[in-house]
């Protein structure tokens, strides 16, 4: 019988080390893509995020400002350009407060503002209150 000599023994080992090296490689690129694909989604939410506040900060300045009127019924808009996809719903409702001489408060009202938009996870949606004051 022959016996492998000791160079074939050494071939096969080192044979076996590349192919055990390789695997650990290609394990650990796969671990890396999952990672990035993870981080990437992270960043598509934030940016949605980011979107959806700015539409709240504006539509509040705007309401603010006097330039939009916000009445008792609820309005919904699907907004378009930059902030397309997010759909905006905005209310309002009257405050019952007294003062100190339990006199009612007039035209004080509670405004809400919601930005509902659409992410691989599901719905999504931010909203914002605050209050008005106005003289009707």
């Amino acid at each position: 019988m022959n016996s492998p000599s000791p160079r074939s023994r050494r071939g096969g080992f080192l044979l076996l080390e590349t192919m055990v090296g390789v695997a650990v490689f290609a394990l650990g690129v796969l671990v890396l893509a999952r990672c990035l694909n993870h981080c990437i989604d992270a960043e598509i939410i934030k940016t949605q995020d980011q979107r959806a506040r700015l539409v709240l900060e504006n539509r509040m300045a705007e309401i603010e400002g006097g330039a939009i009127t916000v009445e008792d019924a609820a309005k919904e808009d699907k907004l378009e350009g930059r902030f397309a996809g997010i759909i905006l719903r905005q209310s309002r409702e009257k405050l019952d407060l007294e003062n100190e001489n339990n006199e009612m408060l007039t035209g004080l009202y509670v405004v809400t503002l919601q930005a509902i938009w659409t992410a691989p996870q599901g719905e999504q949606s931010k909203e914002l209150r605050f209050y008005v004051y106005s003289a009707e």
